[in-house]
């Protein structure tokens, strides 16, 4: 017995608003590292697939309910295609062994298809916010077994140690009905030194302590060394002409030192509870001062509340620049007095009286520089 047309249509919209609610409760229980976007291709597939639909049911056509079938099989073979794509896929980042905050380094992306036979198309790659890759990478082909590199610039905002790091896999083959997406988490822990670039005041200030340093230095010693091989932008007037005669070679006259130079950072670390702003851009003065000057012969130590390093030994640079990315204020451990009186003292403080009462600043000859919460202008 046919059944009525007015029937078929109150049937037809009653599947239509069951599939619909189905398909919203279903979207909001995928998980969250695997979702789903349908594009505009595909609202236009599906509302052309829902007026097929209700045209079927309604005039009972037999080639309408094929069309129907080839349409819903489409659909159906374009999800497990995608999803298909992005299974078995593989990531590996590879950075450089020192990365400073704020700026760009060249790192590589290694993308590896586990699957065996099957290929994955159309593949794009990103990365989320704090995992310091901004750049959307795409493959159009990834064979399978097959492996393939990129390299890629990578950009941290912040001093630290990075534990975790999301990235995305989308694609929208083969049809473009949706963007299926996959999250991966990366969890191999690197470290973020401060920012080592130049900040307002802090090249102004290193001029300084440099001019300082030069005009505490003794200069050359007059005690005799050794006689070593002339070195490369030496000069000649310390070149030994008898030495140079026998060897044939130019030979010159090295001298003990009479005064190294020697710079004491002091980091305070009891700041107050609103200084955080200030200690941040502290900890990068630090930072940058202490590079710079390891740079040149000058011996540094850097003393905190809970560190106390002195390089070129037993430490290195990266040594007081690892700890400068992981350290934190100390908030009610007071500081210490100064040790020693032949070093240039450099104190970053939110209480200069407080580290003046405690003798930094005081020793004669050796010059010191108290920095407070506006040493330096703190705008970027």
């Amino acid at each position: 017995m046919p059944v009525p047309a007015a029937h078929r249509r109150r049937y037809t919209e009653a599947i239509v608003l069951v599939s619909l609610q189905s398909w919203l409760r279903s979207k909001s229980l995928w998980p969250p590292r695997l979702r789903q976007q349908v594009t505009r291709t595909g609202l236009a597939y599906t509302a052309t697939l829902l007026v097929v639909a209700m045209i079927a049911f309604v005039s009972a056509n037999n080639l309408m309910f094929l069309i129907l079938a080839a349409m819903l099989a489409t659909f159906m073979i374009s999800g497990f295609i995608s999803k298909l794509s992005l299974a078995g896929l593989e990531l590996e980042l590879f950075l450089p062994q020192h990365i400073s905050a704020r700026r760009r380094v060249r790192a590589g992306v290694r993308l590896k298809n586990t699957k065996r036979w099957i290929p994955s198309f159309s593949i794009h790659l990103e990365g989320a916010a704090e995992s310091g890759f901004d750049t959307i990478l795409y493959f159009p082909v990834l064979p399978g077994g097959g492996t393939v590199e990129e390299a890629v610039d990578v950009y941290f905002a912040r001093r630290g140690a990075q534990k975790e790091r999301t990235f995305q896999f989308s694609t929208r083959f083969p049809f473009g009905f949706a963007e299926r997406r996959e999250m991966i988490t990366a969890r191999h822990e690197i470290l973020v030194y401060p920012c080592l670039d130049a900040q307002p005041g802090f090249e102004s200030l290193l001029a300084a302590v440099t001019g300082e340093l030069e005009t505490l230095q003794r200069g050359r010693g007059h005690d005799f060394y050794r006689i070593r091989p002339y070195e490369a932008l030496e000069s000649a007037r310390h070149v030994d002409w008898k030495a140079t005669a026998h060897t044939r070679d130019l030979q010159v006259r090295e001298y003990v030192r009479e005064q190294e130079r020697s710079v004491l950072i002091y980091l305070d670390l009891d700041i107050p509870f609103d200084a955080d702003d200030w200690f941040e851009s502290a900890v990068e003065c630090a930072a940058f001062l202490a590079y710079n000057l390891s740079l040149g012969e000058t011996r540094v130590r850097l003393r905190t509340q809970e560190f106390d390093v002195t390089l070129p030994e037993p430490g290195d640079i990266y040594t007081i620049l690892k700890y400068l990315a992981l350290v934190s204020p100390m908030r009610g451990k007071p500081p210490e007095g100064p040790d020693e009186a032949a070093s240039f003292q450099i104190v970053f403080t939110t209480r200069p009286g407080r580290m003046s009462s405690l003798g930094w600043g005081k020793e004669e000859g050796a010059g010191a520089r108290v920095l407070g919460p506006d040493a330096w202008d703190r705008s970027r």
